[in-house]
C-alpha cells in the first residue's frame, strides 16, 4: 500500500515539474471562455426571440444544448489528460531504462500498474468533474438554466475516463508510447462514431445501425457512460420542449439503465487483469 502511494505520488510530482497541470489549467481557463462567450451570445439571441413557440422553452433548450455540447468537449479533453497520465507506463518507461530500478525493490507489477491508473483516475476524474460542472455554473449566470439532474452526469463523466485511462494502460504493456496514443484515440474515435451510428439508425429507424451502436457502445463503456450522463440532464424535461433539445455532437441521450454501472466497473476490472497477465510476461 505504501509503494503504491509512493508511485501515484512520484507520478503526478512527475507531472508538475514536466508542466503537464499548468499547460492544462491555461488551456482549460481558455476553453471555459469561450464557452462563457457563446453561452452569452446564445442567450442574448433566445431573449432576443421573445416568447415561447408552440410550447417549446428556448431557454431550456438552449441551456441544455450548451451543456450536452460542454459534455462532449470536456470528455474530449479529459480523454487526453488520461492517455498522456498513462500511454508510456511500462514500455516507455522501461525502454528509458525508469521502471526496472523500482520493480527491484519489494513494489509488485500489480502495485505498480494499480498506482499509476489510480493516481490517471483521480486526476482525469477530478478535471472532467470540475470542467462540467463549471461549464453548468456558467450556464445558470448567463441563462438561468441548471440541468434535470448533476450528480450522474459528473459521475459518467468520471468513470468514462477512468476507463479510457485503464485501456491506455493496458496497451502501454505492449506498445510504445506514439503508437499506444494513436490505438487509444482511435478507440475513442470509434466509440464516438457507435453513438453516431445510433442517431443515423434512430432517423432512419435502422434496427441493425441501433443494434451496431449498442453493442459498441458497450463494447467501449465510455460511449454509453456519455449517453447516460446526456440523458440524465433533462431526465425530468417533458413535452415538446424535450423533443426539440440536442444533445451533443456524437451520440444522444440515451439511459442505458441500471446494468450499465456495474459493467462498467466489471468492465475496468477484466481490462485491469488483461493488463497484469501481460504485463507479468514480460521480460523488462
Amino acid at each position: 500500500m505504501t509503494g503504491g502511494l509512493v508511485i501515484a505520488g512520484f507520478a503526478l510530482r512527475e507531472c508538475v515539474r514536466r508542466r503537464v497541470f499548468l499547460i492544462v489549467a491555461v488551456l482549460t481557463l481558455g476553453f471555459l471562455g469561450l464557452y462563457a462567450l457563446g453561452t452569452w451570445q446564445a442567450y442574448k439571441a433566445v431573449n432576443a426571440a421573445g416568447e415561447p413557440f408552440q410550447g417549446i422553452e428556448p431557454q431550456i433548450v438552449a441551456g441544455a444544448t450548451l451543456v450536452g455540447l460542454a459534455m462532449f468537449a470536456t470528455l474530449f479533453l479529459g480523454a487526453i489528460l488520461a492517455v498522456f497520465l498513462t500511454l508510456g507506463v511500462v514500455r516507455g518507461d522501461a525502454e528509458r531504462g525508469l521502471l526496472q530500478p523500482v520493480l527491484v525493490r519489494p513494489v509488485s507489477r500489480a502495485t505498480l500498474l494499480a498506482a499509476r491508473f489510480a493516481a490517471a483516475a483521480a486526476v482525469s476524474g477530478a478535471y472532467v468533474v470540475f470542467v462540467a460542472l463549471a461549464t453548468m455554473v456558467i450556464t445558470k449566470a448567463i441563462g438561468g438554466w441548471w440541468p434535470d439532474r448533476v450528480v450522474v452526469p459528473l459521475l459518467s463523466l468520471a468513470l468514462g475516463v477512468a476507463i479510457i485511462a485503464a485501456l491506455s494502460l493496458a496497451g502501454s504493456v505492449a506498445l510504445a508510447a506514439t503508437a499506444n496514443g494513436i490505438a487509444v484515440f482511435m478507440l475513442f474515435g470509434a466509440g464516438l462514431t457507435a453513438g453516431l451510428l445510433g442517431q443515423i439508425g434512430e432517423a432512419l429507424s435502422s434496427n441493425t445501425l441501433q443494434d451496431v451502436a449498442r453493442v459498441a457502445s458497450w463494447a467501449l463503456p465510455f460511449e454509453a457512460l456519455y449517453q447516460a450522463g446526456l440523458s440524465e440532464l433533462t431526465a425530468d424535461t417533458v413535452g415538446f420542449t424535450r423533443l426539440a433539445i440536442d444533445l451533443g455532437p456524437f451520440g444522444g441521450a440515451q439511459s442505458a439503465g441500471v446494468a450499465l454501472w456495474p459493467w462498467a466497473l466489471a468492465y475496468l476490472g477484466l481490462v485491469g487483469a488483461a493488463a497484469l497477465a501481460a504485463f507479468r510476461r514480460r521480460d523488462l
